[in-house]
């Protein structure tokens, strides 16, 4: 929410939270009293979110801006965007010299650096003319210290003394809402209510939303559901279970992210990827949707933390694996510029151009187009597959009645040889991908992967 600053036992501490979400299965599991997730449509499954700090998104950092650039999105492949808050932003106690856009001081508002309400009006039929929806980000357990919120002192936590207090003690910049008090409720319902009935919105991204009991989000998505029955809510949640039952669609997948970050930092044996994901596939019941995600604007960005191509290895596991794959703010160009701390407080523009990059963005849009072509990739199995590099390669297929799609991801610097564990490859063939080159002197279940290297194959099941 308010950025991580990531301290030099940060691979130890990382490690250690891959290590629990792996071996804690027999803890958190799927209420048997809800056994089953909100279904969810296939164009949501299909999807593909894109994460904009307006703010940062242009050198203007403004909603036109985002509108300018619609075209470019849309011919990447997204169809949602995710804006993060347009908010005015509070000044009491900021962090930085700009503040956080999750230190809110009037959710009713636009911040005014972002334009007026014709401009987002404006960008969000735009995005409806070209099919992609736009999520708002709503941070409902907390406001600025100048909040306008703050004429009902009533509407916060406070300690024994009767002092309003964050929500989390290093959350400085910021006070917590009290939901106890059922006038808290109705205020932000009827706000959700607002941007949804007159604006358009097809749906909210609700920061940190465990800070914020779940029977709220439950009754608030019922009452948004009688304006848009369709309507979208993504849960900025990890380990949850429950808050897919009723509230949410899609929740985040944080101990993806984690056990990656162990992986590619050598950390942890590759392997530790299939064992996180059984290990979520225990806890949720079927269906349950979870944001695959390298990047966004909690993290430091992706190239930095893995390199150009190691950041490409990344996301393309996140595009393969099942669930909805994200992508932040000028990845698809490699762009390195700051998140998280300091961007978060600070104005720092993404750089559109940077160098010495493969062509990611065709590289991305040609993965989308493959997700969204073939239902395999988000309405099919995912079936992990032994092969005899565990340390550093992950193998799995994504199939459905009609298609297999074999995905070999190399996450080492190392060149690695060996061979997958399926007996029956005859038919699988290379996917065209712009860029990459395919495999020479290697037909499956053989392989030999550069580091960082990977390959997507495709066979049609036999009738």
């Amino acid at each position: 929410m308010n950025g991580i600053q990531r301290k030099p036992g940060y691979l130890l501490a990382t490690a250690l939270i891959g290590w629990l979400s792996i071996n804690t299965a027999g803890v958190l599991k799927a209420d048997p009293a809800n056994p089953g997730t909100r279904p969810s449509p296939d164009w949501l499954r299909s999807a593909v979110v894109y994460e904009i700090f307006p703010r940062n998104f242009s050198k203007a950092g403004d909603l036109n801006a985002i509108t300018a650039r619609l075209d470019e999105l849309k011919d990447l492949g997204v169809n949602i965007l995710w804006l993060m808050p347009i908010h005015p932003t509070g000044e009491k106690m900021k962090k930085g010299s700009i503040g956080s856009p999750f230190a809110v001081r009037d959710f009713y508002a636009i911040n005014p650096n972002y334009g007026t309400t014709n401009d987002f009006k404006r960008l969000i039929e735009e995005s409806h003319k070209r099919g992609m929806k736009v999520v708002m980000d709503i941070v409902a357990g907390q406001t600025a210290w100048d909040s306008v919120l703050m004429e009902h002192p009533e509407f916060y936590l406070k300690n024994a003394n009767g002092e309003i207090i964050p929500p989390d003690p290093a959350w400085t910049d910021v006070a917590g809402l009290n939901y106890a008090n059922p006038e808290v409720r109705r205020y932000m319902i009827g706000m959700m209510a607002y941007w949804l009935k007159d604006f358009g919105v097809d749906g909210f991204r609700c920061d940190v939303s465990p800070t914020v009991p779940v029977d709220f989000w439950e009754a608030a998505r019922a009452e948004l559901e009688k304006i848009n029955p369709e309507v979208i809510i993504l849960a900025d949640a990890g380990a949850k279970p429950a808050m897919l039952y009723k509230a949410f669609n899609v929740d985040s997948s944080w101990a993806m992210i984690s056990t990656l970050d162990t992986v590619m930092s050598s950390v942890e044996p590759a392997n530790y990827i299939e064992e996180s994901w059984e290990h979520t596939d225990q806890q949720f019941p079927k269906g349950a949707l979870h944001l695959r995600f390298t990047d966004n604007h909690e993290e430091p960005r992706a190239v930095a933390r893995y390199g150009v191509t190691g950041a490409l290895a990344a996301q393309v596991l996140m595009l393969t694996l099942d669930g909805v794959p994200l992508f932040y703010n000028g990845m698809e160009v490699g762009d390195a510029t700051e998140s998280a701390d300091p961007a978060l407080f600070e104005k720092m523009p993404i750089f559109w151009h940077p160098g010495g990059r493969p062509p990611l963005r065709d590289i991305y849009r040609d993965l989308i187009k493959l997700r969204k072509q073939n239902a395999a990739f988000y309405n099919g199995e995912v079936v992990w597959l032994t092969n005899t590099a565990p340390k550093e390669v992950v193998s799995f297929l994504r199939q459905d009645a009609n298609d297999e799609f074999l995905v070999l991801i190399n996450l080492s610097s190392r060149r690695v040889t060996g061979s997958v564990g399926l007996s029956n490859t005859e038919g699988f063939e290379p996917v065209n991908i712009s860029g990459r080159a395919p495999p020479v002197d290697t037909l499956a279940p053989d392989f030999s992967l550069s580091g960082y290297g990977w390959y997507i194959y495709h066979r049609t099941v036999p009738k």
